[in-house]
């Protein structure tokens, strides 16, 4: 039987908390005492609680609310917050700006899930039970990766799926910008870039492999404005924005607009309407080095993480292979054959990420094909992620089969379409330690989290979106922030979680424990 609900039904669990007698109502009187530097927070604070409480939630020396940055609490990190709420006062500390943002979506949680709410309600009353929580993150690095560039979606939705990541202290949002089938980030000096590479004829419908199209045209790009927008909307919620830009593979939408950075420039493509991995690649002459160069240089210029993802998998070779030029760059290099081409490349473009103050990240299928000075996104193999760190790398675990949204949550033959391969449901991502079991407290050291993923060949609405994800990004994002919890207890949690999911309207998926057939 699942367990009694909990009476702090918080996703992510905190790391300490303990219920007190009585609560805290917040009303039109009550005020905010700011501590320096925690403006930033009171101004989220009042952004999310106004539109269904209409609390101006004013400053004051003599506020009931406190919001304060307290340097003696640097053993919480960057990300940890205490949170103490009496029956008259409440107190929100942290060493840092990110762990106030984090104790903010705390007190959201805390508060009825009417607080979530979009529209006014005005006949709940605001108020919070007296507690007191310590918490803080067991994983730095908890982040969910969106794919625009096979389904385009407008930025407001992204302000959205930022919104929900920031509710469940999802810090890194991957922005897969770029694949074969679209570019989605302009890049001024290549205008072609997005008003060819933008746009695709129509779209393969079924898997990879199927002769099957929908004969509708798709297309979308950002402006620079918007995502200069959209990394500091994401900012002022503790979220940081990490775009991807694919190379030397994924990248026939960039060929389709400029084919002279293939090893046929004579050739001319589209923007592949097909699902699955293209053999066209860039060529590795100078001219192409120089346009990497220039579209990060862009990037960096919009995003200022300090993470760079350059994707890097799935990279066929046979066109180096029978590339006169991709030949004779390898013998230059020194190169045991045109396939080592693909560690030279990525060796050229992370050392010119690490010039530049940032820290290049790529996918990894071997766990052997990246420089050192990547950190490594293992997905292929669950052992992967134990061979990488062991090379000296950082790495962020994302095993397919436990932090893939794009593969089936359950067997019902209802749901939708889905990529092949085993179900990833509920109860697999929640079981996921992005740390092996048999790791070395040295290796341990280096896995910096975890993080899902959505790919798009199968999603084109926000809607969907949301049924995929939710709520298995809940899932991730407590083993990510808790550790190891009890599965009753998370599902219990959980329970009442989906009450505030309601309140914010997104369509989830059912959940589905305990299993009917158990």
């Amino acid at each position: 039987m699942p367990a009694q609900r909990p009476v702090l039904a918080l996703v992510p669990r905190p790391t300490k908390s303990a219920v007190r007698p009585g609560q805290f109502t917040l009303g039109a009187d009550t005020t905010l005492h700011i501590g320096t530097g925690a403006e930033p927070a009171a101004d989220l604070l009042r952004t999310l609680l106004a539109p269904a409480t209409g609390l101006p939630l004013r400053a004051s020396p003599e506020g009931q609310l406190t919001l304060t940055l307290d340097p003696g609490l640097a053993g919480l990190g960057e990300e940890g917050y205490g949170l103490t709420v009496a029956p008259h006062a409440v107190l929100l500390r942290a060493a840092h700006l990110t762990g106030l943002l984090r104790g903010i979506q705390t007190i959201r949680q805390l508060l009825p899930p009417q607080a979530l709410s979009e529209s006014p309600q005005p006949d709940t009353r605001w108020v919070l039970p007296c507690v007191e929580i310590t918490d803080l993150p067991r994983h730095p690095w908890r982040g969910a990766m969106l794919d625009v560039a096979r389904h385009f979606q407008p930025v407001s939705y992204l302000r959205r799926y930022v919104d929900l990541l920031a509710l469940h202290k999802i810090g890194v949002f991957h922005l897969h910008l770029t694949d074969d089938q679209g570019w989605r980030m302009p890049v001024s000096a290549y205008p072609k870039l997005t008003e060819i590479g933008g746009h695709r004829a129509e779209s393969q419908q079924g898997p990879a492999g199927s002769d099957l199209y929908d004969g509708v045209p798709h297309s979308g790009s950002y402006t620079r404005a918007e995502l200069a927008d959209l990394v500091s909307y994401a900012a002022a919620r503790g979220v940081t924005v990490m775009p991807e830009i694919e190379m030397p593979g994924h990248v026939r939408a960039a060929l389709a607009a400029y084919p002279q950075l293939g090893n046929n420039p004579e050739r001319t493509l589209d923007v592949w309407t097909r699902w699955g991995v293209c053999d066209t690649v860039l060529g590795v002459h100078d001219e192409v080095l120089d346009f990497c160069r220039t579209v990060l240089d862009e990037v960096m210029d919009v995003f200022p993480s300090p993470y760079i993802h350059v994707g890097g998998e799935e990279c066929p070779t046979a066109e180096w292979t029978r590339s006169v030029a991709a030949r004779e760059r390898a013998v230059a290099q020194g190169l045991s054959s045109p396939a080592a081409l693909h560690g030279w490349f990525l060796g050229r473009i992370g050392e010119f990420l690490v010039r530049h103050g940032r820290r290049p990240v790529g996918w990894a299928e071997t766990g052997a094909e990246l420089p050192l000075n990547f950190t490594v996104m293992t997905w292929r193999d669950a052992a992967h992620t134990l061979a990488a760190t062991r090379r000296g790398h950082s790495v962020v675990s994302a095993y397919h089969r436990a932090t893939y949204l794009d593969y089936a949550q359950s067997e019902d033959p209802g749901e939708p379409q889905a990529q092949p391969g085993d179900v990833v449901d509920l109860r697999t991502v929640h079981a996921h330690d992005p740390v092996p079991e048999d790791a070395e407290r040295s290796a341990a050291e280096r896995v910096l989290g975890t993080q899902a993923q959505l790919w798009t060949e199968f999603v084109r609405t926000p809607e969907r979106i949301e049924y995929l994800t939710y709520p298995r990004l809940c899932a991730l994002a407590d083993r990510a922030w808790s550790g190891p919890t009890d599965w009753p207890d998370f599902h219990s949690r959980l329970e009442v979680h989906t009450a505030r999911l309601d309140a914010l309207g997104v369509r989830y998926h059912p959940l589905t424990w305990p299993d009917p057939l158990t």
